[in-house]
């Protein structure tokens, strides 16, 4: 996510879990950390304009993830796309149904703008060059070392948005817990 784009919006799951662990690289390699984006894996991006939402969007968002769990994952292994170091999810399915439900609900604002041909779930450390990526890498891998792999459990969705070049939650969505009744 960055700004200059105009405004935007994304679902993402926030990883606070993650914070300690990474917040210093992404201070330092991930631009969207200064816009205020928090280590997140994004599920829709780029989503409508903040113009546009409206409690019936929030609804019809909701109405596609019925029936979602939450559910628990782990980030542990390093991995790269050009320019971008990441921890990958683990598992990364959940992730994957959580954006195609979505994008079902809403064909007209497929992941990634369609960029891509597949949904590769990512929690971005650094962006930039081979140098800047190999720096982090090295940082990343020591910090896990020294840490352990990093636990979360998935619960919410949030709705992000950027209303000129800061990014902040403006709405949660969250999804049924293990074990809960149907309404």
């Amino acid at each position: 996510m960055s700004a200059g784009t105009g405004p935007a919006t994304a679902f993402v799951v926030v990883v606070p879990e993650a914070e300690p662990l990474v917040a210093a690289l992404r201070s330092r390699f991930d631009p969207s950390s200064a816009l205020g984006v928090p280590a997140h894996l994004t599920v829709l991006h780029p989503f409508m304009p903040p113009a546009l939402l409206t409690p019936e969007l929030l609804a019809r968002a909701a109405a596609a993830l019925f029936g979602l769990e939450s559910f628990d994952f782990v980030l542990a292994r390093v991995e790269r796309f050009p320019g971008v170091l990441y921890l990958a999810p683990q598992p990364a399915a959940p992730f994957i149904e959580l954006t195609e439900a979505l994008a079902r609900a809403f064909p007209a604002y497929p992941p990634f703008g369609g960029a891509h041909d597949r949904i590769v779930p990512h929690l971005t450390v650094a962006q930039g060059d081979e140098h800047r990526l190999q720096h982090a890498d090295a940082e990343l891998r020591a910090a896990l070392r020294e840490h352990g792999p990093i636990t979360a459990r998935c619960r919410q969705l949030s709705l992000l948005r950027d209303d000129g070049g800061r990014w902040s939650e403006w709405h949660a969505l969250a999804l049924r817990g293990r074990g809960a009744t149907v309404p």
